[in-house]
């Protein structure tokens, strides 16, 4: 068998990285999202609020080796944002905290709860996501249709 030392190289580069990489199982992790103006600044979301699109949420995860991740994300233009990380399944995220930074509008910029971080154990399986419930912000002031004075 003649082989090239081109060709030898790149075999037992390839043996080496199935040795080692194979050793631990690929486990993958989504945690998704998504942020709000509550414009009548009600605490809930309804059909008079809207997405914030280009909000800041940083979501900060342990891993069971005890390594800590810190993510920043932005919501696209449905107001959603997304974390996914692929890694050995030995060093999975364990517990997470996704908290809201900055929503960067002009109009809506203030944050709807005082601690609106959420803190979370991730046990799901490969490939899941970990849905969040909505960070909400509210405008600097709200509009009349909001008033209970509007109500009738």
């Amino acid at each position: 068998m003649d082989l090239s030392r081109n060709t030898m190289a790149r075999l037992v580069l390839l043996l080496s990285l199935s040795v080692f990489c194979g050793s631990s199982q690929a486990w993958t992790g989504e945690i998704r999202g998504r942020v709000v103006c509550d414009v009548c600044a009600d605490s809930s979301v309804g059909p008079e609020d809207h997405v914030l699109e280009g909000a800041e949420v940083a979501v900060l995860c342990i891993t069971k080796s005890g390594e800590v991740i810190n993510y920043q994300a932005f919501t696209n233009s449905k107001g959603i944002y997304s974390v996914a990380e692929t890694m050995p399944e030995s060093d999975r995220w364990e517990s997470c905290l996704a908290r809201p930074i900055s929503s960067f509008s002009e109009h809506c910029s203030i944050r709807g709860e005082k601690h609106s971080g959420v803190k979370f154990s991730y046990k799901l399986p490969s490939g899941q996501t970990h849905k969040v419930r909505p960070f909400l912000y509210k405008p600097t002031s709200a509009p009349v249709y909001c008033s209970p004075a509007a109500e009738f």
